[in-house]
């Protein structure tokens, strides 16, 4: 018998990637949206469409039977966390704990404030500090999760910001990538401070390898997928070899941003993050390693040449080709 997950936010820019591994890995996917799914997944072999809203549980208990892992993949946007992720979280939590599945959640660095060490470590290792509303949020949420152990089995999967996968919303297309046909690279930091990046495909088939032992994992499990861990310099220049042509270094308005914030909400939610891109960090993986062995990394330059794709971009270099072929 196949190995079945159910993904809540199949639609996502993550549950998009996530539906993607897991069908090419050969599973049953369930995959739980408001809305149709992409076309890139909707017609997948293995994959079935359970179309309800994320907060009717009767109708995600009924879809998802047979899952032996369900995974948290729903993300409202930041001005509606307050609100909506721990309502959403509690029917997550609720419907795996009623399959006697195990429950998989991406988690984010946010849970370590706005004074993050340089190193994250997994399980306890490194404190988490709930000085911003964000990082309170996300504490909470693992929090419950932790409690219900060990009649409910979860796993946190923490990873850097997102780039990459089909969908838009992350701050390398909103940011980086924004300007990139006009030549310039929009960075939200200094070029010299190192910043923790997941390639979203990467970090899906890091899911199912975590998933496929599911029936060895007990109680609750905090793994860090280190993905690409870079300076904005270093990142400048993959761009730049992905893009085929060199690129202006440009940085994002964050003055304007701050003195907009009070009268926009989506500017207020940028400006309380802006100390990730002041603060070096990285996460440790030695947890995961012992788990899976060496995580999936694309190298660098292959991801943003990917990413670039996704977003419909494409290079100089690559622009030429197309035209001589037509």
């Amino acid at each position: 018998m196949r190995n079945t997950v159910l993904i809540l936010g199949a639609a996502g820019r993550l549950g998009t990637s996530l539906v993607l591994a897991f069908a090419s890995a050969g599973w049953q996917v369930i995959a739980q949206a408001r809305k149709p799914l992409p076309s890139a997944i909707a017609t997948l072999t293995h994959v079935r469409a359970l179309t309800c809203d994320a907060h009717d549980r009767p109708a995600l208990l009924a879809g998802g039977q047979g899952a032996q892992v369900v995974i948290n993949a729903l993300n409202p946007p930041y001005t509606e966390w307050n609100t909506l992720l721990l309502p959403l979280a509690e029917v997550a939590q609720d419907t795996a704990l009623a399959l006697n599945a195990l429950l998989m959640l991406p988690g984010n660095v946010y849970n370590f404030g706005h004074e993050l060490p340089e190193l994250l470590l997994e399980q306890s290792g490194t404190p988490e500090q709930g000085n911003t509303a964000k990082a309170r949020l996300r504490i909470e949420q693992e929090a419950r999760m932790a409690a219900a152990a060990p009649r409910l089995r979860s796993v946190v999967l923490r990873a850097g910001d997102f780039f990459g996968g089909i969908g838009q919303g992350s701050w390398f297309d909103l940011a980086l990538a924004s300007r990139i046909r006009k030549g310039q690279v929009v960075h939200p930091g200094p070029l010299n401070v190192p910043h923790a990046w997941a390639y979203l495909p990467d970090l899906a088939q890091c899911f199912v390898r975590v998933a496929e032992r599911h029936a060895q994992l007990t109680g609750h499990q905090r793994l860090h997928f280190s993905g690409h861990t870079v300076e904005g310099q270093v990142l400048h220049q993959a761009l730049e070899q992905a893009w085929g042509r060199p690129l202006k270094v440009s940085h994002l308005p964050w003055l304007m941003i701050r003195l907009g914030s009070p009268f926009i909400a989506s500017w207020r939610a940028i400006a309380e993050m802006r100390y990730l891109w002041l603060k070096p960090h990285r996460l440790d993986d030695t947890e995961l390693r012992r788990l899976i062995g060496e995580p999936p990394l694309t190298p660098l330059v292959e991801a943003m040449r990917g990413s670039l794709a996704a977003l419909g971009l494409a290079g100089p270099k690559a622009a030429i080709a197309s035209e001589a072929l037509a």
